[in-house]
């Protein structure tokens, strides 16, 4: 009887573990997701949902994520946002699909979206990006678009 409950303690406690990692993980995308929106100018409110105090940013507008919440597209594309990418978009592991075309962004592109390997699409066309594209992009072997 001793030896079952704590088998059945045992269990418990590694559920609790992986679903804290799980938190963890969602909070910190949901932290970088912050941190590039309290970098941005919105004049037209579309980042307005974007709630760091949410367990995750899976509820956000023009957020998706996987069954994991772990964000996988950012959708920002023709949004009218002004202002500068952050590094801590790398963070974004399981990012695949980063739309941020037509705006109105500026600055240099982050070396870490390097970092992003399973990105597909990368779209930052009709910026206003300066300096070179980072030689970090080059390790995307997924990216397509």
């Amino acid at each position: 009887m001793a030896r079952r409950k704590v088998l059945r303690d045992f269990w418990l406690l590694l559920i609790f573990i992986l679903r804290s990692l799980c938190l963890l993980r969602a909070n910190m995308e949901g932290d970088a997701l912050h941190s590039l929106r309290t970098n941005l100018q919105d004049p037209n409110n579309v980042l307005q949902s974007w709630d760091p105090t949410l367990v995750n940013p899976c509820t956000w507008f023009h957020v998706t994520c996987n069954n994991d919440n772990s964000v996988i597209r950012v959708d920002l594309g023709n949004a009218a946002l002004s202002g500068q990418l952050v590094p801590q978009l790398g963070l974004l592991k399981n990012l695949q699909y980063l739309e941020l075309y037509s705006n109105n962004l500026s600055g240099p592109i982050p070396i870490d979206l390097g970092n992003l390997t399973s990105l597909v699409s990368l779209d930052l066309y009709l910026n206003n990006f300066t300096g070179p594209i980072p030689d970090t992009l080059g390790k995307l072997s997924k990216l397509r678009f």
